[in-house]
């Protein structure tokens, strides 16, 4: 679940460090060439080298063999991730500096799609075979601050993460316009890269003093200036236990009022930490708030480039209840524009029903962008709309009310993140096995994510051959292939946070960087990684198949140390390292190689 919209305020905590990055994101100088990433002994280049060349010819001329249960999905902060355009910084009277990278922990930093955009049309996502690019909700965000660490308030923060949606209806400023976010799409998809969303259908995004001011829905007394400054005083909760006269927000007919006597016990019925929860159990037609219609007619035409097309009809009262007015919304976005998939978040505070409405609604709306896009080449993919969701401290067990729902998965939590090679194999069995039983339902496990930095950050490397040779879809969080490092913000009484910081791009670790592209581009080319049935050899060593697909994985090797191969490949049998190109013939049931460059072989016949 996306801690930002379900711990209370008092836990609060995203900083990262404010740094001036957009001369480094586009074009050439934004690259990292493959000459600085190789960190293996000159015996091994020209192997390493070969690789390369036949890895790239290899997905120039492929067809599309997407399947999300083997998906390697890159998630992104975006936010946090490239500047392609300061003059986009600062929007709806937000500040961005209030002094110090710690109060600036959870400002906008300037990150945005046409930041993503150069670093999509350098290949960073393609060379790393990434199949889906995971965006953090590009809606437009609450203008205001919400209190950091609660009573003691040390800091601003804002909805740069995407978990407060102010209104659906449009992209947010300090993101891009639409036809910005539609080129970013597009290109993605150009290259075979499914794009996933963030889907929320619990809450809107937190009343402020700043949204208050500009649209009048409660007193303050502020200007919006006043408004916009942190003050350590001001509490969310006070603020939201007096609004119920407010006049303009969403009333009793959206929203679960404090006042009111709900099972707090109940994820169906609570007010998630004090949260302002849609009624998503209610079937009683609501209206439109004041607050936005207001905004929606003080913005006229000038707002158009931030406007989605496909949401525009929907800016009008229906006989609707609150969770038909928000899932017509979030749909538009895959109307608009072929969003692939979502991930849902707070699974289990919404009914079941809204789920499967809501994947209907996407799954209808993906076709019919499809039919009216016959150029584009993802009208031609022919998967269903995907979700997966955080479901709190979720495993790999399968859940068939969620999958009849329209789920494949749910986040998994509890993929290791130490990066243990003497295990690993079990895990990995574990997880083959399970997809084995279930056809419809596969693991999403992750090392790092938006509100977990639980990898050992010592031991990255095998933390990716962990997660890399992992049946199931693969999620990295951006950063985890540079070793991006904590902000300031873990100085503030909230730290939990800290590692969303600036993408790390002028100190990348450019041999990690090269560990996370050799695997990637591997997992990509082979089925039998990501969805295969798996045998497991010895405490080190699996084969893996699927269809014609077979490797053999072996991990924790020696320099010169034969892998068993036997049960794969028959003596006489020409096969191959993939991960650093170096072939041999299989003797006697085994294979060896002059060299295991980070323990590890992907074997392969050539």
């Amino acid at each position: 679940m996306s801690r930002d919209s379900a711990i209370p305020p008092t836990t609060y905590v995203n900083s990262a460090r404010r740094v001036v990055i957009f001369q480094y994101c586009g074009g050439a100088a934004g690259a990292l060439p493959l000459r600085r990433t190789i960190d293996t002994p000159m015996k091994h280049l020209l192997t390493f080298f070969s690789f390369l060349i036949l890895s790239s010819h290899l997905f120039a001329s492929a067809p599309d063999s997407f399947d999300w249960k083997k998906a390697t999905v890159y998630f992104v902060i975006t936010d946090r991730f490239c500047n392609g355009d300061s003059l986009n910084d600062v929007n709806y009277g937000r500040k961005n500096d209030y002094g110090s990278e710690r109060m600036n922990a959870a400002t906008f930093h300037g990150g945005d799609f046409k930041g993503m955009l150069a670093k999509a049309k350098e290949g960073y996502f393609s060379r790393m075979g990434v199949d889906v690019v995971w965006m953090t909700d590009v809606y437009e965000q609450i203008h205001g601050w919400m209190s950091g660490s609660g009573a003691v308030n040390d800091f601003p923060h804002y909805g740069y993460h995407g978990y407060y949606p102010l209104d659906y209806t449009q992209t947010d400023k300090n993101f891009g316009t639409i036809e910005e976010l539609r080129e970013l799409i597009d290109t993605l998809h150009s290259q075979g890269i499914r794009v996933m969303l963030g889907a929320n259908l619990n809450d809107p995004g937190y009343p402020t003093l700043l949204d208050a001011v500009q649209y009048g829905f409660a007193p303050t007394g502020l200007t919006a200036a006043e408004a916009a400054e942190h003050r350590r005083d001001w509490s969310y909760d006070r603020f939201f236990e007096g609004r119920l006269g407010w006049n303009g927000w969403y009333d009793r007919g959206w929203i679960r009022m404090p006042d009111e006597n709900w099972d707090e016990n109940n994820p169906l019925e609570a007010t998630l930490y004090g949260m302002p929860d849609f009624k998503d159990e209610s079937n009683e037609p609501v209206r439109i708030p004041a607050f936005l219609k207001k905004k929606w007619k003080s913005e006229k035409k000038a707002n158009d480039p931030w406007v989605n097309p496909s949401a525009r009809a929907l800016r009008t009262d229906r006989e609707w209840s609150p969770a038909q007015y928000v899932t017509a919304w979030i749909a538009s976005w895959v109307e608009e524009f072929g969003i692939d998939g979502f991930r849902c978040d707070i699974v289990e505070n919404v009914h079941l029903n809204r789920w499967k409405e809501l994947s209907e609604a996407c799954n209808a709306a993906l076709n019919r962008w499809r039919a009216a896009h016959p150029g584009d080449p993802a009208s031609k993919w022919s998967d269903s709309f995907y979700m997966t969701g955080d479901f709190d401290c979720a495993g790999i067990d399968y859940k068939p009310g969620y999958a009849d729902a329209g789920f494949s998965s749910m986040v998994n939590f509890y993929f290791p993140k130490h990066g243990d090679l003497d295990a690993i194999v079990y895990t990995w069995q574990a997880y083959a096995d399970s997809m084995a039983v279930h056809s419809d339902w596969h693991p999403f496990s992750y090392l790092n994510n938006s509100y977990h930095r639980d990898a050992d950050m010592t031991n990255m490397t095998d933390c990716a051959t962990t997660l890399l040779l992992a049946p199931g879809a693969a999620q990295i969080f951006y950063g985890d292939e540079s070793r991006r490092p904590l902000s300031d913000a873990r100085l503030n009484v909230d730290s939990d946070q800290a590692f969303r910081s600036d993408m790390n791009w002028a100190t990348a670790d450019s041999a990690l960087l090269d560990h996370f592209r050799r695997l990637g581009t591997i997992r990509r080319a082979h089925r039998a990684i990501g969805s295969g049935r798996q045998q497991t050899i010895d405490s080190h060593t699996c084969l893996r198949t699927a269809q014609s697909d077979t490797v053999i994985i072996a991990v924790a090797l020696s320099d010169g140390q034969a892998v068993n191969v036997g049960a794969a490949f028959a003596d006489g049998t020409s096969v191959t390292n993939l991960y650093t190109g170096e072939k041999t013939t299989v003797a006697r049931g085994k294979a060896s190689f002059s060299a295991y460059p980070n323990r590890l072989a992907v074997i392969a016949k050539e």
